[in-house]
């Protein structure tokens, strides 16, 4: 094991202990993560790149006192979920028109098409476009259970904790996310 890669705890406790490089190395292996589940909750990538740096401001500010070992993904998941729900609600209180074409593009690519059929490309860029939209319909806190569990692949367990909410109101909120969902495909006739 030439090349054995550190746990997060490691990194934590060498960073508590001053050293700036595990440190680094911490924020580089969790900054793509944080930084494309803040481009998808707000499809704009000037609010990602200022989540990003919030989401670590903060992580670096509360890490002595993270005591879940083991659990620091889901501990900085919930620290970048309540900085975005934030501004999400600042948004909603006074919403502004969102022209970032370089966000609608990277978010186009949550699933890669098959280049060699321009149709399917064509309709893939269509499907998800349509997606993009019907999620940006949603609510705040429903868009984040959506998010959580069919983009971050948590359980109902893992978004009760990252969201402060009992699991029963998560499960809810996704039925309930997912019911409009398909009521607005359905009006649409879409599906």
């Amino acid at each position: 094991m030439l090349f054995a890669s550190a746990s997060d705890e490691t990194l934590i406790g060498k960073a508590l202990g001053g050293s700036q490089r595990h440190w680094e190395r911490l924020v580089r292996r969790h900054e793509t993560m944080v930084y494309n589940y803040c481009l998808r909750m707000t499809r704009n990538t000037s609010d990602a790149r200022d989540l990003l740096q919030e989401v670590f401001l903060a992580v670096y500010r509360h890490l002595p006192s993270y005591r879940n070992e083991g659990q620091f993904k889901g501990w900085m998941m919930r620290i970048a979920a309540n900085k975005t729900m934030d501004l999400l609600r600042v948004r909603q209180r006074s919403p502004r028109l969102s022209t970032d074409d370089a966000a609608l593009d990277a978010v186009q690519q949550w699933q890669a098409p098959d280049t060699q059929n321009p149709d399917r490309v064509y309709e893939q860029h269509n499907d998800n476009h349509r997606i993009r939209t019907l999620l940006q319909a949603l609510p705040p806190e429903q868009r984040l259970v959506v998010e959580l569990k069919f983009f971050q692949h948590c359980t109902f367990e893992e978004i009760a904790l990252q969201t402060s909410t009992p699991v029963n109101t998560v499960k809810s909120r996704l039925y309930t996310s997912l019911q409009k969902l398909k009521d607005t495909l359905e009006e649409r006739h879409v599906v």
